[in-house]
């Protein structure tokens, strides 16, 4: 039923845009998706397997995200900076990815914890959402990893991926810090290449 599942954490992300979670009911959740609420429970068990679920999905976006900054451009600076102003507009845009970026949760927002929880379900998707959540720090290491993996070449040495790994590092902790006090003029794309030019220099 991965249509439904869809759907209903569509209708859960409107529900949380328009009223703080505390707010959302189950039952309007279903009825925006169009499926009835045993449907939601089955698919979920409980309003905070729903909202593992959506923190879930909105994670995988958001690094989905980042996979596809990585590969916009040829030159390492420009995909660097392309990560971090993908990483500070989907913080802006997205107050789930704000929140767990910055482990920053309001009490509009559903703050389920980090670490995996039991489940009785048998849906194999919710086994998934009841995994362990990132942290911020998963995050940042989530992102250079896969900034790593995707810019360092074939038989790079490890001195050379060390290098990179610290740069990609850097850029995403200064995304971040962009995402908490938001920059001035030329915004985070000035100060990434700045940063970098200088580590390069």
């Amino acid at each position: 039923m991965p249509a439904a599942r869809e759907s209903l954490l569509d209708a859960a992300y409107a529900a949380l845009a328009r009223r703080p979670w505390s707010a959302v009911r189950m039952v309007d959740v279903a009825a925006a998706a169009g499926v009835s609420r045993q449907t939601l429970y089955n698919e979920f068990g409980s309003k905070d397997g729903l909202a593992r679920a959506l923190v879930r999905r909105e994670a995988d976006g958001y690094l989905a995200g980042v996979d596809r900054a990585l590969t916009e451009h040829s030159d390492l600076r420009d995909r660097l900076t392309a990560t971090a102003e993908w990483i500070t507009s989907a913080a802006r845009e997205n107050a789930l990815v704000r929140a767990m970026l910055t482990g920053c949760w309001s009490e509009r927002l559903p703050s389920p914890a980090l670490s995996a929880v039991p489940s009785s379900s048998a849906v194999p998707a919710q086994r998934r959402a009841d995994g362990p959540l990132p942290s911020p720090g998963d995050f940042v290491a989530l992102v250079r990893d896969r900034a790593v993996t995707v810019l360092a070449g074939p038989g790079t040495p490890k001195s050379d991926t060390a290098d990179l790994a610290r740069s990609c590092e850097l850029a995403v902790r200064l995304a971040l810090s962009c995402v908490a006090a938001p920059p001035g003029e030329g915004g985070v794309a000035d100060l990434v290449r700045s940063v970098l030019q200088r580590q390069a220099d």
